[in-house]
């Protein structure tokens, strides 16, 4: 196969960068995207130029990395992550536009690399359960009915690579945080904590400057992990709850 990149090419936040068009030659049905890119890269350092910079790390699907938007969708046209993107989805001569997330919230570092240190931030401010739970209990010594073990486990799912966010028109991270909110407020575990923890995690995603939520569903539709839409109708029901319960206090 022959393709033509148009690339994102920014050197740092102060540059306003550029898209800048790459031919690409032989490449093989079966590599993965990021393998393509890898071959672009290695003819560029040959050739003395700097190589597009791309997040990527388990090139498994697992670790949320590797976030570009291609074509306009994130990740791509196969609702999978980008290194789990073969080049068989596309056809020879194709032109592929390539871009880093585009959201406030996610500045860009450097060409495809953006800084998703905002959602670490989120998860910073209650995504976790603190209390004290000592060795491992036995398997059945705090029953789950299924129906809430297999919620939690859907949410557990979500990788945060940020597609939500990149899909979104108005750049909002709220199926991540309502993802991981979901997931701990499904189980025992997650119950001492569960009002303080939506109400932190929501002012954080506000404070960071994702947009708010309108029910679109784009985010949804990209998450290769597939959460779903619901999930954020369930961070609002705890929201709205919490905060009932906190006036009442």
């Amino acid at each position: 196969m022959n393709i033509t990149l148009r690339v994102w090419r920014q050197k740092g936040k102060a540059d306003e960068g550029r898209m800048v068009t790459y031919k690409v030659e032989d490449v093989s049905p079966d590599m993965s995207f990021l393998e393509m890119l890898d071959v672009l890269n290695e003819k560029l350092t040959l050739a003395g130029e700097d190589p597009v910079a791309f997040d990527h790390d388990c090139r498994e699907g697992i670790c949320g990395a590797c976030g570009v938007v291609i074509n306009g969708v994130a990740h791509g046209p196969e609702n999978t992550t980008t290194c789990q993107l073969h080049m068989r989805s596309f056809n020879d001569g194709d032109e592929i536009t390539i871009e880093p997330w585009r959201a406030g919230a996610f500045p860009v570092v450097k060409d495809l690399v953006v800084d998703r240190g905002s959602f670490d931030r989120i998860i910073q401010a209650g995504g976790y359960i603190s209390a004290p739970t000592g060795t491992a209990p036995d398997a059945h010594a705090t029953p789950v009915p299924k129906a809430d073990a297999d919620r939690a486990f859907d949410a557990a799912t979500c990788i945060g690579c940020g597609a939500c966010v990149a899909a979104c028109p108005n750049a909002s991270g709220m199926l991540f945080t309502a993802a991981k909110v979901t997931h701990l407020g499904s189980l025992p575990q997650g119950q001492p904590e569960r009002e303080a923890r939506v109400i932190k995690m929501v002012n954080q995603h506000d404070e960071e400057g994702f947009g708010g939520c309108t029910n679109i569903g784009e985010c949804a539709a990209v998450c290769p992990k597939g959460i779903p839409l619901d999930t954020i109708a369930q961070l609002n029901r705890d929201l709205l709850g919490s905060l009932a319960s906190s006036k009442a206090e």
